[in-house]
C-alpha cells in the first residue's frame, strides 16, 4: 500500500507501468501529489500558478483513456510542471519579476503542446527569479523558494521552482529552462537528475543564444522518459536541429573503453570548496574502475571570457529595464537592478566583441571536449547557500563567477547531465556534471543512467519525503550548516 508521499513521488516511470497493469490510477497519483503540495507549498513557494480542479479533470480523462486501452502517449496520466516562462495560453509569465507586466500568451509552446498531447496532467506553472538572472530562488514578484531538504538553504535558480517541485514529491517530471546553469545548478543544490540538452534538440518558441529547455527529475530513467516527449519537433522554432529518431527508452549503457576527461579547474570564477572536488573524483574513480580511460583535462575558459558572457546579459537585461516606467523600475529586484545598471550605454563595438567572445566560448570549449567521450566536472563550486542570497557570491565582480563550468556546455550548444554524487559534511547534496559531445544527448544520459547505478551508497539521495516524519519544508536557521555562509 502506498504511502501519499511515497505515491507522489513516485518515479514516472513506475506510474506508467501501474497505469498499464490498472494497479495506479492517474486521479489516484494526482489526489496524492495535490495532498504533499498542500503540506508543503507554503514554505517550498514552488508554484506560480496552480489550479487543482483542472488538474484533477485532466487526471480524470487520463483514467478514462486508460480504463479503455487508449493512453494518449508516454507520459498520459502522469504529474507535471512547466516553469512560467514556458508558454501556456493565457497563463500570464511574468518572468518572476514585479516590475513587468506578465505577457499572457496566445498560444501553447511546443514543450506545453508535447505534454498536453501526450496526456501529461499539468500541475501548473513554476516560479524562477526576475527574469531568470538569479541563481537562487529569490524573486520580486514570488518572494524566496526554499530547499525541501532544509528550508534554510537555496534552490537554485533560475529554474527554482522546478526544483523544489522535484525535490519536493510534487510528482516526477518537472521542465526547466538553462541559459549558463539554471536547470543544473538546482540540479546540484537539490540532489536532482538533469538535462541540458543539446541546444535546438528540445523545439522553443523563443530560441535565444545558449537557451535550452529540459528535464528536472530525480532519476535518469524519468529525464529518458520525458526526453521522449520534449524532444519531438515542432517548426516554430527555426532553430531547432532537425527531427531525429532517438531511442530514449532504454538509456542503459556501459563505460569501458569511454575516454573520459576530469575537469576541475573552470578557469575562471570561484576555485572549488575541497569536498565538491573530492565528491567529483570519487565518480571518476568509479567510471576507471570499470574500465573508463579517465584523464585530467586542463582549464579551457578564462576569466576575461566569463566576464565578457556577463557583460553581454547585463546588456540584454539593461534594455529589459530602461523600457520600464520609473515607478516599475523601484519594484525589480536590488540585486538584478545593480547587476545590469553594469550594461548601460555599453558601446556597440563592446558589445561586438563580448558576442565574439562568446563565439571563442564554443571554439574553446569543442576543441577541448572533442577528444572525449565524456567529460566529468563539477556543477558549481559550492554547495547550496543561504535561501535568502540572491547569489552564491555577493562581492562585487563575482556576479557569475559559479558558472564557469556549466555556461561553456550552453555556447557550445553541447548536452550535460547532473546526478548526484555525495554530500557535503553537513548533509548539502552535490552533483557532478556529465557532458558529452555535439548532439550525443543519448551517449550522456547512458552515462548519466551508467553512473547512477554504480555510484557508491552514500551518494544516493535520501530523499527528504523518505524519512519517516518526512519534513514539510520545516525552517531551520542557516547555523545548521556550521555557520558556513558561501
Amino acid at each position: 500500500m502506498h504511502t501519499e508521499q511515497g505515491l507522489a513521488a513516485m518515479p514516472a516511470v513506475e506510474m506508467v507501468a501501474g497505469f498499464t497493469d490498472g494497479t495506479l490510477s492517474p486521479v489516484q497519483v494526482h489526489d496524492a501529489v495535490q495532498s504533499v503540495i498542500e503540506a508543503r507549498e507554503s514554505v517550498l513557494n514552488a508554484f506560480w500558478v496552480r489550479d487543482p480542479d483542472e488538474s484533477r479533470k485532466a487526471a480524470l480523462a487520463s483514467e478514462a483513456r486508460w480504463a479503455a486501452g487508449e493512453p494518449l502517449g508516454p507520459i498520459d496520466g502522469v504529474p507535471v510542471t512547466l516553469k512560467e516562462n514556458v508558454a501556456r495560453k493565457g497563463v500570464p509569465m511574468p518572468s518572476g519579476n514585479a516590475g513587468i507586466e506578465p505577457v499572457v500568451p496566445g498560444a501553447d509552446a511546443p514543450i506545453t503542446k508535447r505534454v498536453l498531447e501526450s496526456g501529461g496532467v499539468i500541475l501548473g506553472s513554476t516560479v524562477m527569479p526576475d527574469w531568470g538572472m538569479l541563481s537562487s530562488g529569490v524573486s520580486s514578484r514570488h518572494g524566496i523558494s526554499r530547499s525541501p531538504w532544509n528550508a534554510a538553504w537555496t534552490t537554485g535558480g533560475s529554474s527554482s521552482g522546478a526544483g523544489a517541485a522535484a525535490a519536493g514529491g510534487y510528482g516526477p517530471l518537472h521542465v526547466g529552462t538553462d541559459i549558463g546553469g539554471s536547470i543544473r545548478l538546482p540540479g546540484t543544490w537539490l540532489g536532482l537528475a538533469t538535462l541540458k540538452p543539446s541546444y535546438g534538440r528540445i523545439p522553443l518558441d523563443t530560441p535565444y543564444l545558449g537557451r535550452a529547455a529540459g528535464p528536472m527529475t530525480r532519476t535518469v530513467a524519468d529525464a529518458a522518459l520525458f526526453m521522449r516527449v520534449l524532444s519531438r519537433p515542432d517548426p516554430r522554432d527555426w532553430s531547432s536541429l532537425p527531427p531525429q529518431d532517438i531511442d530514449w527508452s532504454a538509456p542503459a549503457g556501459e563505460v569501458r573503453g569511454l575516454r573520459v576527461g576530469v575537469h576541475l579547474d573552470a578557469g575562471c570564477g570561484e576555485p572549488c570548496d575541497a569536498e565538491i572536488l573530492a565528491a567529483v573524483n570519487r565518480a571518476a574513480a568509479v567510471f576507471e574502475a570499470a574500465g573508463a580511460i579517465v584523464e585530467p583535462v586542463e582549464p579551457f575558459m578564462s576569466q576575461d571570457l566569463l566576464d565578457d558572457l556577463d557583460l553581454f546579459w547585463r546588456v540584454r537585461s539593461w534594455n529589459d529595464f530602461r523600457e520600464l516606467a520609473p515607478e516599475a523600475r523601484l519594484r525589480v529586484h536590488p540585486y538584478i537592478v545593480q547587476w545590469c545598471q553594469g550594461g548601460a550605454d555599453v558601446p556597440g563595438t563592446k558589445v561586438l566583441q563580448c558576442y565574439q567572445q562568446i563565439m571563442r566560448i564554443q571554439a574553446e570549449t569543442v576543441a577541448a571536449t572533442l577528444p572525449y567521450d565524456l567529460i566529468l566536472s563539477p556543477v558549481a563550486p559550492v554547495a547550496a547557500f543561504p535561501a535568502e542570497q540572491p547569489m552564491p557570491f555577493m562581492e562585487d565582480g563575482k556576479t557569475m563567477s559559479h558558472i564557469g563550468f556549466t555556461a561553456p556546455y550552453n555556447m557550445s550548444g553541447q548536452p550535460a547531465a547532473t546526478v548526484n554524487c555525495g554530500f557535503t559534511a553537513d548533509r548539502r547534496p552535490i552533483g557532478v556534471q556529465i557532458a558529452g559531445r555535439r548532439f550525443d544527448d543519448l551517449g550522456v544520459l547512458r552515462a548519466a543512467a551508467w553512473y547512477e547505478r554504480h555510484r557508491p551508497s552514500e551518494a544516493v539521495p535520501r530523499w527528504p519525503d523518505d524519512a519517516p516524519g518526512a519534513p514539510t519544508g520545516k525552517r531551520t536557521t542557516w547555523t545548521t550548516l556550521e555557520g558556513k555562509n558561501p
